[in-house]
């Protein structure tokens, strides 16, 4: 398994001036970085590439759809742009030499939904992430979809829900990415949730229930491990526990979940590290 860090557990959006966290997640000895694409407009991948490439590290990128990108929108232009950033993402993605790009990228993050999507929503969703994986197909650039709980999203909250998305799709890029965060509040098992994803898992957010240090509150570490373990799972895995807000996203960091960033990453990595070691998945 990789093991690695989102770049929001040190900094609330990601510019040039941040490209110095490549070099800290290098000198924690992780494998990878993940990178935000909320900001593509001031994005350098040109930068971050050769930063990356000077240290000798990977990278995965994430995102999530906002109102004027949404897929699942009732006005053709919003679904139209929406299809667009998903295609200038791939680009970013593959421009700084990855592979995996993932996140909420089938619906609006956070949408003022007033009733259960319908069927006509869900197939806008699978449309445009059709053509959008079509296109990753051509750089080989594989897309995850992230469930996450019913107050960020109506449409994908679970394991089971990102399957039946991905095979709407049928592209074989489209993979999911699960995160213990929303786990823990949608799912009824973490292990049978994790075993459930299968061979189709490619990105896993390891993060504890209130988004503090991994290993100090009620996520049930064990059967995710177990889980893992069973599976030999050897994709990503990242530590995301925000110790910030931002206005580019919603992070909902409304106290101080750790000392500070160093900390909790310290500490949240020995943590991981060690149920790695204990379920066979160093």
């Amino acid at each position: 398994m990789k093991l690695g860090i989102h770049a929001y557990a040190w900094c609330s959006q990601w510019t040039n001036d941040t490209l110095d966290l490549i070099d800290r997640v290098k000198g924690l000895g992780l494998d990878f970085i993940e990178i935000p694409l909320m900001t593509l407009d001031t994005f350098d991948a040109a930068a971050v590439k050769a930063r990356l490439d000077a240290v000798g590290l990977e990278a995965v990128t994430s995102t999530v759809l906002l109102g004027d990108t949404d897929i699942t929108s009732g006005d053709a232009a919003i679904r139209a742009k929406g299809l667009q950033y998903l295609k200038d993402c791939v680009d970013a993605t593959h421009a700084i030499g990855a592979t995996s790009f993932s996140g909420v990228v089938y619906s609006q993050h956070v949408k003022a939904a007033k009733s259960r999507p319908t069927e006509e929503e869900w197939a806008w969703a699978a449309e445009a992430l059709r053509e959008a994986a079509r296109y990753a197909q051509r750089v080989g650039v594989t897309i995850g979809l992230e469930p996450v709980n019913r107050y960020e999203s109506y449409l994908v909250n679970t394991c089971e829900q990102a399957l039946r998305l991905k095979e709407m799709i049928g592209e074989p890029n489209i993979r999911v990415h699960l995160d213990t965060y929303h786990m823990n509040i949608e799912e009824k098992s973490f292990y049978e949730a994790t075993k459930r994803a299968g061979e189709d898992l490619i990105h896993y957010h390891l993060c504890e229930n209130d988004r503090g240090i991994p290993g100090t509150g009620l996520v049930d570490w064990d059967g995710i491990f177990r889980a893992l373990g069973e599976l030999k799972y050897d994709g990503y895995a990242a530590l995301e526990s925000f110790v910030d807000v931002t206005d580019n996203m919603n992070t909902w960091v409304w106290r101080q979940l750790a000392p500070n960033g160093d900390a909790l990453v310290r500490e949240g990595v020995a943590f991981i590290k060690g149920k790695m070691a204990q379920y066979g998945l160093e």
